[in-house]
């Protein structure tokens, strides 16, 4: 989740609980962990040092101190790690960063260091959660002496002295106000409702961050990033969000990826996919597919537990308007009943597919709907 907006809080989540079914869902309420993190807040804080525009944007007035510090070596290897990961690739630099170095338990510069000296563990790691692949590990060893570089130069001049007397007491605070009433919401139970299968883990570990903005990010388990800039309810939406990729597992599902390619027949996806400003994110259809899957399963929950913004406000602005496929989901959704007989979300997707629901050329009869 990406996008921020104020939202009343209406509690109904009592309500929902009614409607489940008590095998599937015999469970505590969701366990909630907020915390800060250095090692994350240092990954997010790579768009600062980059001097990317977008995130300029985002930080107008942000310091950079390292800046008049930079040897030629060091300027070279972050000119040379943007132009690799986001000129090359597309990728969101911090989030990248933070998701690979989530596979290895330190927090500290040294620990990330003795990573990328030896990155066997966190290959071994990395590639027992759903987000590995060859060719994006080919691109993190790529990286690899520029990252060292870049963490050494951080690492001699202290930038976690300067991360812990400027930044750690402003994320304290938010965290210390952040707790009071989150335990009501019973992320885990909805999430599981909406994918049709039980999460690992009825804990969520929530890293409150300063650099993130404007991404909430997901890490390997049941963790997300997101940021003391931010109201309330978006810890709630973000939560419900991020605990929900992947909903499926499209490595091994031949059926879902013929589903999913099949897009490339439709104009109007189509040209969300290749047509937006890559800071976004969702460079490829899968990856918008992905995305857009999420936050129609998202905005149900939202609806359920009474924090959501309004859709329409909500897929018009959010990253240029570019989550068609969300806007058609969620009305299938709707006058489907989703999801009332625990049917397993990937399941749903090949339903309505091959029911002619949900095929290439019918998205942006959607869309004028919604919006008509």
């Amino acid at each position: 989740m990406r996008n921020i907006f104020a939202a009343g809080i209406i509690f109904c989540i009592s309500l929902m609980l009614n409607h489940y079914d008590n095998n599937l869902y015999s469970r505590s309420m969701t366990n909630w962990k907020i915390e800060p993190s250095f090692k994350y807040d240092m990954c997010c804080f790579m768009n600062i040092l980059t001097g990317d525009p977008y995130y300029r944007e985002h930080y107008p007035d942000e310091p950079n101190p390292f800046d008049s510090l930079q040897t030629p070596e060091v300027k070279q290897s972050i000119d040379s790690l943007y132009k690799k990961l986001k000129t090359d690739n597309g990728i969101i630099i911090s989030a990248w960063l933070c998701l690979y170095f989530s596979a290895i338990e330190g927090e500290e510069i040294d620990d990330m260091l003795a990573a990328l000296q030896d990155p066997a563990v966190l290959k071994e790691n990395f590639s027992k959660s759903p987000y590995y692949d060859d060719k994006s590990w080919n691109i993190f060893l790529s990286v690899n002496s520029e990252l060292q570089v870049i963490f050494e130069f951080l690492k001699q001049n202290d930038f976690k002295k300067y991360w812990s007397e400027n930044i750690l007491p402003r994320i304290e605070k938010r965290i210390e106000a952040e707790k009071t009433g989150i335990d009501k919401y019973d992320v885990i139970a909805q999430n599981e409702k909406m994918l049709g299968f039980k999460l690992p883990s009825d804990t969520i570990t929530v890293y409150m961050l300063y650099y993130n903005r404007p991404h909430g990010i997901k890490i390997t388990g049941m963790r997300f990033l997101t940021s003391i800039h931010w109201p309330f309810e978006i810890t709630i939406r973000t939560s419900a969000h991020e605990m929900m990729h992947p909903p499926y597992d499209y490595d091994r599902d031949v059926e879902l990826k013929v589903l999913i390619w099949s897009f490339e027949n439709d104009e109007f996806v189509m040209d969300k996919v290749n047509n937006h400003n890559k800071s976004f994110g969702y460079n490829t259809l899968n990856g918008l597919f992905e995305e857009d899957c999420v936050q129609a399963l998202d905005q149900m929950i939202n609806d359920n537990l009474g924090v959501s913004i309004d859709p329409r406000k909500r897929w018009k602005e959010s990253d240029e308007g570019i989550h068609v496929l969300a806007v058609a989901l969620y009305q299938i959704m709707r006058a489907e009943k989703y999801n009332t007989a625990n049917e397993v979300f990937r399941d749903f997707l090949i339903r309505i597919y091959n029911n002619g629901l949900f095929k290439p050329g019918k998205i942006k009869e959607y869309y004028d709907r919604f919006y008509q």
